[in-house]
């Protein structure tokens, strides 16, 4: 595994729009493999694909206290909101 480069704002990059997971093969599993390990590194709870310059609709994510509880998202969308909420990032 490898610890990737985050892109961060204003990288004009992250409002590239990401493509749908077209299959879930082993460049796919390596690159979940790696946002884990860039994830824990940064340290963080959660990183998507076009973070790391991959454009592609998959983010990673560990809530967990112990991080030993990873969640890998592959197409996700949103059906339904309810509410607005600002937080700083």
């Amino acid at each position: 595994m490898a610890i990737l480069k985050i892109l961060e704002f204003p990288d004009a990059r992250l409002r590239t729009k990401a493509t749908p997971v077209a299959a879930v093969d082993d460049d796919l599993r390596k690159l979940i493999g790696d946002m884990f390990e860039t994830m824990y590194a940064a340290p963080g709870i959660g990183l998507a694909a076009t973070q790391v310059d991959v454009h592609k609709r998959l983010l990673v994510t560990d809530v967990s206290v112990e991080k030993n509880d990873p969640y890998v998202l592959i197409n996700p969308e949103i059906l339904e909101k309810d509410g607005v909420t600002f937080t700083d990032e």
